[in-house]
């Protein structure tokens, strides 16, 4: 009997996302990968935090009569629309992959322990709100800011803010 070349494929796709405990575990992003995206998102926050930099230290010029108030605060809108993009784009860069642009670069990705997709406002709300907050704290949020990036060296390579919104990085 010959072959339909037009019938559908009958193959079975596993699906990517769908890992189980095992093959997260060997999947765990590398401790130098994650620092390097930490480092090249904090390089992108430089093209809108620059501006913003530049127009403040422009503004005691201003106040002192020295130089004109329009190029700081042409500065200072260009920082805000450049901090809006960077905004926007992770945030649909989350959304649809879990990775920021820089985590995007190295070829990792947050997702949760179970090997399912992280949502936008468990990252926003969970991952990355508590531990800000918490680092806000007089004298209890340097302990924090401190505490948090050094899990990473404990034996499930996981920091604080993986450990309260239940996520890994993995690589992809």
């Amino acid at each position: 009997m010959d072959t339909n070349p037009y019938a559908a494929p009958e193959a079975t796709v596993d699906d990517v996302r769908a890992w189980d405990a095992q093959g997260l575990e060997e999947r765990k992003a590398g401790r130098g990968k994650r620092l390097g995206a930490a480092l090249l998102d904090g390089l992108i926050n430089a093209i809108w935090a620059l501006p913003m930099v530049w127009s403040l230290s422009m503004a005691a010029d201003v106040k002192h009569g020295i130089k004109p108030a329009a190029p700081a605060m042409g500065l200072l809108m260009l920082g805000l629309l450049l901090l809006l993009g960077v905004f926007v784009v992770n945030c649909v860069m989350l959304h649809r992959s879990g990775q920021t642009i820089g985590k995007r670069m190295l070829d990792i990705a947050i997702v949760r322990t179970d090997g399912s997709r992280m949502s936008l406002p468990r990252y926003l709300f969970i991952r990355v709100l508590p531990v800000g907050l918490l680092g806000a704290i007089p004298w209890v949020g340097w302990v924090v800011s401190l505490i948090d990036p050094l899990l990473i060296f404990g034996r499930d390579r996981r920091c604080l803010h993986d450990l309260i919104a239940d996520t890994i990085v993995v690589d992809v």
